[in-house]
């Protein structure tokens, strides 16, 4: 399952083929790649943002079935206040009946109280609050109130577009994970190097031991942790643009990304940059042809030749001819 989406998404993403040995010797040809446990780490990362987006799909799942149930209350107690309103609007009114007033008792004078100390002095009214509290649950249950009912469907409808989406991307991003893992490649030989990275952004690119100028390991605290590191190949003439982090404008790295062998790697692009010094041996890069430019003089002096001889050959023929 999992090699018929590799090569799905490889073809869509029209991902090159694996790629070539650059220039150097064949047996000379060192393959590296990413350490298991930078595909350990990634797979964790990936692991808790499905984490998260489960948890937030049941909490919106959750809101929609409460909102569902206020709407489907709210739709319940319209239809009973119009049922009502029909009733009372088909029932005519009762006649109203003349009842006698009751005697009412002859009034009995109350003697004032006496003012006292108490209830001479009133106390000040208290200020009430001018900002009133609102409750969103309520203003939910308002909404929800109002809402018709044909939106119930369209609520289930977002329920199960949620469902689905979260179920069918568990299996793209998880050979998103896989494969970007798979695409580092970090090929050394005895006189360059090669450095393969990404998969929806590739990036590759070759650099000669005639310009390498430095090797060296990075490793961050997780890293040291996890037990990888990273091998940073500084070489001159890149034509890049100064980048942070890099120690001169015309400098240009290659990083062999989160590999559990950095110090091996270091070591033997080393010693292959020492034998090649030693060898003397010129940019591979660098095709000069067999037979060197002919200058203008060069070019100069052969006419002259020419001439010469064709000189010598008639003055020849002319003697012959006299004699």
């Amino acid at each position: 399952m999992f090699n018929w989406i590799r090569q799905q998404v490889l073809r869509l993403l029209r991902v090159p083929h694996d790629p070539t040995p650059p220039f150097g010797a064949p047996g000379s040809v060192r393959v590296f790649r990413a350490g298991k446990n930078y595909y350990n780490l990634r797979l964790a990362r990936w692991s808790l943002g499905q984490f998260g987006a489960f948890v937030g799909l049941a909490i919106s799942l959750t809101f929609f079935a409460w909102y569902k149930g206020e709407i489907e209350t709210g739709v319940r107690n319209r239809e009973k206040a119009e049922a009502a309103a029909l009733v009372a609007k088909a029932t005519p009114p009762l006649p109203a009946t003349a009842a006698a007033p009751a005697p009412s008792a002859p009034p009995t004078a109350v003697a004032p109280a006496a003012p006292t100390e108490a209830n001479s002095v009133k106390p000040a009214p208290a200020r009430k609050s001018t900002r009133a509290k609102r409750d969103p649950r309520k203003d939910f249950q308002m909404l929800a109130s109002r809402t018709p009912g044909w939106f119930i469907p369209v609520i289930g409808a977002f329920e199960i577009w949620g469902v689905l989406v979260l179920l069918l991307q568990l299996p793209v991003t998880f050979a998103a994970v896989r494969l970007d893992f798979e695409m580092h490649w970090y090929i050394v030989t005895d006189r360059s190097l090669r450095i393969r990275t990404g998969l929806v952004s590739l990036q590759e690119s070759t650099m000669s031991f005639a310009n390498l100028q430095q090797v060296e390991v990075k490793q961050g605290p997780l890293q040291r942790l996890l037990g990888l590191a990273d091998v940073h190949v500084q070489s001159a003439g890149g034509g890049g643009e100064h980048q942070p982090g890099q120690r001169g404008d015309s400098l240009h790295t290659g990083i062999f990304h989160s590999v559990n062998n950095a110090t091996e790697i270091r070591d033997l692009i080393l010693e292959r940059l020492r034998q090649f010094r030693q060898a003397g041996l010129g940019d591979p890069d660098d095709h000069h042809p067999a037979t060197a430019p002919v200058t203008t003089a060069e070019a100069s002096d052969g006419e002259t030749l020419a001439a010469a001889r064709e000189l010598l050959a008639e003055a020849r023929a002319l003697r012959q001819a006299l004699s």
